[in-house]
């Protein structure tokens, strides 16, 4: 006999899209259950590079556009929440720098001076030297500019416990997941021997929402997958970097952030220009060899001799868009009860969760007294790939 489960709100998918709104929730009183195949954050998440955008890299043309207006609140709510005075309480969670920079080496040094000194990113960012420079950078032979953004990056698996903490008794781990429709109105989800009825379902899977929608018999919001082919380095020598190195089109020449490893080591993760366009394409062997020419030609003072390399291959889930562009806010589509979204980067998490309550409050969902949930199976915690692929 299968178990019957009411709430208000059923989330499948706990990247920090799902977990975020799951927290937002269940502070404004909502009964939640969110559900999870895999692990916690295990997709798309734990793969970011962590870093809260403020919109300044969307701006390297020389003007805003829709994307870098629409991201440009985020880092403030995100230190709000980390310093516990936010929409959220994520105090406990680890904040791996206080900015992001931008770094160009000497060759482009000139036309960015007039670039920060324009409208479109006046106040978003100062010029950095010396002692204020990332510590991979303070090396006399180091000929560029480097500015700071008022951005941060965030210790994404600390995120995601604090975000589990947060979820209370409402997580649970399931494989298998049915409509459940009463009269032909979908009404909640079976999820593997639970009849889960509620009010709003959610699907904030990533690239897992194309086959949820396919199980409930649709096939709108279409999805797309922009691949990445993101660098992995582990090393004794390595320093810290939060950095986006510029190059001469709109895209950084390759984005640097370091996170620490268990053993007390640090790791480069390198993603940009470098995990994108010919580097999909590229082999991970080649792929490497040319992470290790690039760091070779920008950072000829780090010794990479006895460094450890992986590659990892990212699919960015996302919203279809003409041209495979990348979309420029989070996106949530709306039929009856279900709600389908992807917050299309870390950063607008909170984006998305704004979008999801303004539907609720539009449609007058309001928390209901349900009794509290049964012991319910949790799903594992994502293990970062620095852990995985480099022991």
């Amino acid at each position: 006999m299968p178990s019957v489960i009411s709430t208000d709100v059923l989330i499948v998918g706990a990247g920090v899209a799902g977990l975020w709104l799951n927290a937002r929730l269940r502070r404004q009183g909502f009964s939640t259950v969110l559900v999870e195949s895999a692990s916690l954050g295990g997709g798309q998440s734990v793969k970011s590079q962590g870093i809260i955008h403020g919109g300044a890299k969307y701006a390297l043309h020389g003007a805003l556009t829709g994307a870098s207006e629409a991201i440009a609140d985020m880092p403030r709510r995100w230190r709000e929440a980390l310093k516990g005075e936010g929409e959220l309480d994520l105090s406990g969670v680890r904040m791996l720098s206080d900015a992001h920079y931008l770094w160009s080496p000497g060759t482009l040094a000139g036309n960015l001076t007039s670039f920060f000194a324009s409208k479109a990113v006046r106040g978003r960012v100062d010029q950095v030297k010396g002692d204020q420079l990332p510590p991979a950078l303070q090396d006399k032979r180091f000929k560029g500019k480097v500015y700071r953004l008022a951005e941060l990056v965030v210790d994404v698996p600390s995120l995601i416990a604090r975000l589990a903490e947060l979820a209370g008794d409402g997580l649970l781990a399931g494989q298998h997941i049915e409509p459940l429709r009463e009269g032909g109105e979908l009404v909640g989800l079976k999820v593997d021997d639970r009849a889960i009825h509620a009010q709003r379902i959610v699907l904030s899977a990533g690239a897992g929402t194309a086959d949820l929608l396919s199980a409930l018999g649709l096939d709108q919001p279409a999805m797309q997958r922009r691949p990445l082919h993101m660098v992995l380095v582990k090393g004794p020598s390595l320093k810290p970097l939060y950095a986006h190195c510029l190059g001469g089109g709109p895209k950084p020449r390759v984005t640097v952030t370091t996170h620490p490893a268990a053993d007390g080591q640090w790791v480069w993760y390198l993603g940009g220009d470098l995990a994108e366009g010919d580097g999909v394409a590229r082999e991970p062997g080649a792929q490497i060899t040319a992470a290790q020419k690039e760091l070779g030609q920008l950072l000829p003072w780090v010794d990479l001799s006895t460094a450890q390399w992986a590659t990892l291959r990212v699919d960015r889930a996302e919203p279809q868009q003409s041209g495979l562009t990348r979309p420029d806010n989070a996106f949530l589509a709306e039929k009856d009860r279900l709600l389908v979204g992807w917050p299309t980067k870390l950063a607008l998490a909170p984006d998305f969760a704004d979008r999801v309550i303004n539907a609720l409050q539009r449609d007058g969902i309001q928390p209901s007294h349900l009794t509290p949930l049964p012991d319910l199976p949790k799903p594992p915690m994502g293990i970062p790939a620095w852990e995985q692929l480099l022991p």
